[in-house]
């Protein structure tokens, strides 16, 4: 009979396997990826004036760049998947060369090259958007190791290795230029180099320090008075918000596309301010509504899918909910708990349309179903005070809830590891929740004074770690109950016992521990940041006592319960409810990815049960229904394998 690590490795690799098939596949060829044609086309843009000026060349070397960029572009444009709009990016090309070629004004060349680069973005997804808010102050050392040699310590071009170079490399202090450049160009240049240049390619660092460094450097030219006067205008400008209303659109931002709408001033402070602190762009509007994020995001991803790009639509469907409305679903959950399913149930279908693809008018039209729900919310959030009952009841549910699960599981362990007389490696699971418990700390620390944790990256963990327990538990519990039948336990104990919980399998109980508390931990600690107010601490403190003291309560009479069963039947009991929350797991991981945009999702007419993992999807009640044929195929499995009792001889 295989040991209990061994039918775990092969339970997880067959359950993590056949999920696969549900994960979207998202790679894309490399060679199809027209990322260096808009480089070329932002570098035409900014660097056109240092070759041409009055229609005479002022620099032929520079010229003879921009030439041989511009007929670059329009060759890659030919290798490009075909558009609907490929004839038209092709004609913009043959404009830009003609233009090119007949020494065009500068501000004629760079009004069709970034026509043309912003076009190309609307056809072609150049695959490149920061995954979390850059930090540019960690970008200072990474400056002064990788780029001052060239660039000078403060950016003014003037480094020890500058005079060797020709092209002499950029003055990033320049602010002229610094106002035409993206973040996203940048980034592009850092990524890829330039051609015939002494910029190298800095792929090598991470996406991550990339995104850092290119925020930093788009920064050098601004002084500490303007980021602070950005400050001030940022939070007080709604109109500028809706310009700038995500990430993304930060890293394609320049700021004469702020001066359409603000003054040359203005625009320039709030760029200084948003390029030093670019996680500014997913904070809510100062006075504006509860789930003014929630809206933004929707009405973004709605012009998204307008001009085509599903994908983009998507990730800002997903955004809306969980950065916009996941913030406020503790609170809403204690005040109205069937608006706040309306909610979700209405932004699941949203999504689902647009992965079918579904006519503008009906996502429109859902759009403003959801829309309608969130005014609904705010009338909640704003109208009704936090009292103390509400708050104290919402922090008790919490814990308890997220709790229940993680202590089933660790109580469960510590009762099989006592009946088996094998204490000597409960240490194992008490150092895996307690370590659970301390990262549990870190993980509050960080998501309130380091960093913003995202909705997406939330769902994620939670959804993997559940998926983990899962097929775990699955495997755990077939085990359990063939050892249940027919004495098959006191063989167990005598014989395998020492082998079956080896230092390896000990280690893996650790895991086990840490994972199953962890995941809970992770996700309460977020509720409770997201629910906590000064007005109602006290109610809130109040119910997480009162909720610990309820989880050890049910800790002690589980312990209590299982030390007077016979071990038989402890096997047998404990295999049943082991697979019953694996099949609860598994549900709640599916619908966690589900909501990270992991797991494609098929709305069904199902009701909506979340302490059984019931979700209303296809892949979500598919996924328990098929642990649950596991499980019950492995019960019986078990059952008809049993070497009948041999009754004892009459003496």
């Amino acid at each position: 009979m295989p040991q209990p690590i061994t039918l775990i490795r092969f339970s997880l690799f067959v359950f993590l396997i056949g999920w696969a098939v549900l994960l979207p596949v998202r790679a894309e060829s490399h060679a199809t990826n027209p990322r260096q044609t808009w480089q070329m086309l932002d570098y035409i843009a900014v660097d056109y004036a240092g070759a041409v000026q009055g229609g005479r060349i002022v620099s032929p070397g520079e010229y003879a760049e921009m030439q041989e960029f511009a007929a670059t572009v329009r060759m890659q444009l030919t290798g490009l998947p075909v558009t609907p709009k490929q004839t038209a990016l092709l004609a913009q090309a043959d404009q830009l060369v003609v233009a090119v070629t007949a020494k065009a004004e500068h501000a004629h060349v760079a009004t069709l090259a970034r026509g043309l680069a912003d076009d190309l973005l609307a056809s072609y997804s150049i695959g490149a958007v920061p995954a979390a808010p850059p930090e540019p102050s960690r970008a200072a050392a990474l400056y002064a190791q990788q780029c001052a040699a060239c660039h000078g310590a403060s950016g003014r071009g003037d480094g020890p290795a500058a005079a060797g170079l020709d092209p002499p490399p950029i003055a990033f202090t320049d602010a002229e230029r610094a106002a035409q450049r993206t973040p996203l160009a940048l980034y592009e240049v850092i990524s890829q180099g330039v051609p015939g240049t002494g910029m190298a390619s800095f792929a090598g660092l991470s996406e991550e320090d990339r995104w850092a460094l290119a925020f930093y450097v788009g920064g050098l030219a601004n002084s500490p008075q303007a980021r602070e006067e950005g400050e001030t205008l940022w939070r007080e400008n709604a109109e500028a918000h809706g310009r700038i209303p995500t990430l993304e659109a930060l890293t394609r931002t320049r700021e004469a596309d702020l001066a359409t709408m603000l003054s040359t001033e203005q625009a320039h402070a709030i760029v200084a301010y948003l390029r030093s602190r670019p996680q500014a762009v997913n904070e809510p509007v100062a006075g504006a509504g509860p789930l003014a994020l929630a809206r933004q995001r929707l009405a973004d991803s709605q012009r998204a899918y307008a001009t085509g790009d599903t994908a983009q639509a998507t990730t800002l469907a997903l955004s809306a909910y969980l950065d916009g409305v996941e913030p406020a679903e503790p609170t809403l959950a204690a005040r109205d708990t069937a608006l706040m399913r309306e909610i979700e149930t209405a932004m699941a279908r949203y999504r689902s349309q647009l992965g079918r693809r579904s006519a503008p008018a009906d996502i429109a039209a859902q759009a403003t179903q959801i829309n309608m729900l969130f005014d609904r919310a705010e009338a909640v959030l704003q109208n009704t005070h936090t009292d103390t009952t509400t708050a104290f009841l919402g922090s008790f549910t919490i814990l308890v809830r997220e709790g229940l699960e993680a202590l089933l599981i660790v109580i469960g362990m510590i009762a099989f590891l006592r009946k088996a007389e094998r204490r000597e490696v409960l240490p194992y699971v008490h150092a895996g929740w307690i370590g659970a418990l301390l990262a549990g700390a870190a993980t509050w620390a960080a998501a309130t004074y380091l960093v913003d944790i995202s909705g997406a990256n939330r769902e994620v963990t939670e959804g993997v770690s559940a998926l983990f327990a899962a097929a775990v538990l699955l495997s755990v519990g077939i085990w359990m109950h063939q050892k249940s039948l027919a004495g098959r336990w006191q063989q167990y104990l005598h014989a395998k016992l020492s082998a079956a919980l080896s230092r390896r399998s000990a280690i893996f109980l650790f895991v086990l521990a840490f994972v199953a508390v962890y995941r809970e931990v992770f996700e309460t600690i977020l509720f409770y940041i997201a629910m906590w107010s000064e007005q109602a601490s006290g109610a809130i403190l109040a119910g997480l006592a009162t909720g610990s003291v309820v989880l050890a309560a049910v800790a002690y009479w589980m312990l209590r319960m299982s030390k007077r069963l016979p071990i038989g039947r402890f096997f047998s009991i404990s295999s049943i409810l082991i697979a019953v929350l694996a099949v609860i797991l598994v549900g709640k991981g599916v619908a966690a990815l589900q909501e990270a945009g992991w797991v494609s999702q098929a709305l069904v007419q199902a009701p909506r049960i979340e302490w059984l993992g019931m979700y209303p999807s296809w892949q979500s009640l598919l996924a328990q229904v098929a642990v649950a044929t596991i499980a019950v195929i492995g019960f019986l499995v078990n059952t008809r394998s049993a070497p009948i009792p041999t009754p004892a001889p009459n003496t």
